[in-house]
């Protein structure tokens, strides 16, 4: 449990952070960066959670998700070590295989797409769930480039700190499926099969 007795500490002031395992950065690092946009996507999820409209279902998945969001923020900020003093917090692959269980849950009873769909909903919280999946990609981007300047799966040194775990990046890439595919859940079950999604037309086939 973590426990926090005061919320500014003044150790941020110049521009530098610790991550999980004590090591100082910059706030600037990549690495910062993309737990940092995993923490955007937890509060935005958060936001369609308070909307009201999300059907009981939805809610229950999205709870978890939430805290598992907290989860994937620590492995982020943990470089990976070789044989480390006590075992970090990290994704574990039966959160993905979960994750993917979901998708077929709540996609396999929705129409198939004939084109992209605009990102909008028909109510708030379907709405906000396009934008929590598209904060989501970015981090999964963001994560992607931490990986390219930090390594992927390899322990860290005494000179070099370690690298990020593929099953976090991973974790980011279907839950911005299931964001998605959520989304389109509850915009159809609000409105009707055939009017409830607007799919995207492109230039030229539109009228003026």
């Amino acid at each position: 449990m973590v426990h926090l007795t005061r919320i500014y500490t003044r150790t941020g002031d110049r521009g530098e952070t610790r991550l999980s395992d004590n090591s100082i950065t910059r706030k600037t690092d990549i690495r910062v960066q993309a737990y940092g946009a995993v923490d955007e996507a937890n509060s935005t999820i958060g936001l369609a959670l308070a909307s009201g409209d999300l059907p009981e279902s939805v809610v229950a998945v999205l709870t978890v998700v939430q805290h598992e969001l907290f989860d994937l923020g620590a492995d982020l900020s943990t470089p990976l070590v070789s044989d480390p003093e006590w075992e970090p917090l990290r994704i574990l692959q039966s959160s993905i295989d979960r994750l993917e269980r979901w998708c077929d849950e709540f996609g396999d009873p929705l129409p198939n797409l004939r084109s992209f769909i605009l990102p909008t909903g028909t109510t708030p919280g379907g709405a906000q769930l396009q934008v929590a999946r598209a904060i989501v990609r970015r981090a999964e981007r963001t994560a992607w480039q931490a990986a390219d300047e930090h390594g992927l799966d390899n322990p860290g040194t005494k000179d070099e700190p370690g690298g990020l775990s593929s099953l976090a990046i991973m974790y980011l890439n279907r839950l911005s499926d299931l964001l998605f595919i959520l989304a389109r859940s509850v915009t159809t079950e609000a409105g009707t099969k055939t009017e409830a999604e607007t799919l995207w037309v492109p230039g030229g086939q539109r009228e003026a």
